[in-house]
């Protein structure tokens, strides 16, 4: 393949699938975040240890920087003037963004993460040798290398039963990252299967949806236009984007915003803004 084809396929990538890009899509998981909801209890990133298998490092691997979390939870304060701002801290869960025109993809030398017709960035884990070059490349940081053979000292014995059987234990050596529980969308997707009928939006949900206490996160197929996380997107986000079935009407609350939207790396994850009442 000349250079000239190899740009050529590249710009195409680039371009989400409405117009006219790479990638012909079954279904298009995303996520609307609301961190006026998000209260920072770290349910969500607690669920998706004990959904995902993911082995407890310790507080010296992890002062190290070999953290092993798929979805962590930042804070910031929007005050920086006295001990305890008025309004108190910021929540953002961070995880995966399940980018469209990824750049972690492309970079990968033996193809172990690609992108699947439902719009995730997979990886396959016996393919991976880790080079580490995604997590170089992902400018969201949420991608995890394995350091360790973490399962060794993570769960002794009868923890281990408690295992997910529907997911494989990784061994040190590869990369890891959030899949929106696609355990949990192939069950979903073989249900719908032997029942003879085509997937719905609200079959399942991610295990860190499922364990949000205040709901601040919605999940569901952006193909279909009546699923809750697509009437968030129309609702809240700016007159752009893949998600927009349509322009959204002038009192709309657009509170919508993805990270590094400017990258034009395409997240599938919108937050929407923390808003709160200030002194005039």
């Amino acid at each position: 393949m000349s250079l000239k084809n190899i740009l050529e396929n590249f710009s195409d990538f680039r371009r989400d699938a409405e117009v006219g890009g790479h990638h012909d899509y079954e279904h298009r998981w995303a996520m609307s975040i609301d961190l006026n909801l998000c209260i920072g209890c770290n349910a969500c990133s607690t669920a998706c240890y004990a959904e995902n298998n993911l082995g407890i490092v310790g507080k010296e691997k992890f002062e190290k920087g070999q953290a092993m979390h798929w979805l962590r939870v930042e804070r910031y304060w929007d005050e920086t003037d006295g001990e305890f701002p008025e309004q108190g801290a910021s929540f953002v869960p961070m995880m995966c963004q399940q980018c469209g025109a990824a750049t972690c993809e492309p970079v990968c030398p033996v193809a172990a993460t690609y992108h699947t017709p439902d719009g995730l960035n997979a990886q396959v884990y016996n393919r991976c040798i880790g080079s580490r070059y995604c997590s170089n490349n992902c400018p969201f940081r949420v991608r995890y290398f394995n350091f360790w053979s973490y399962y060794e000292q993570s769960w002794p014995e009868p923890l281990n039963q408690q295992l997910n059987p529907d997911l494989s234990v990784r061994d040190k050596g590869v990369m890891e990252k959030c899949t929106f529980c696609v355990q949990r969308i192939r069950t979903a997707k073989d249900t719908a299967q032997r029942e003879k009928r085509q997937l719905q939006d609200q079959d399942f949900v991610t295990a860190c949806a499922q364990a949000c206490p205040t709901n601040a996160i919605t999940f569901g197929d952006t193909l279909d236009p009546n699923s809750k996380v697509s009437k968030a997107w129309r609702k809240h986000q700016v007159e752009r984007g893949p998600y927009t079935h349509k322009k959204p009407k002038e009192n709309a609350e657009l509170r919508g915003y993805r990270v590094f939207e400017e990258l034009n790396v395409d997240p599938s994850i919108m937050y929407l803004e923390r808003v709160r009442e200030t002194e005039v």
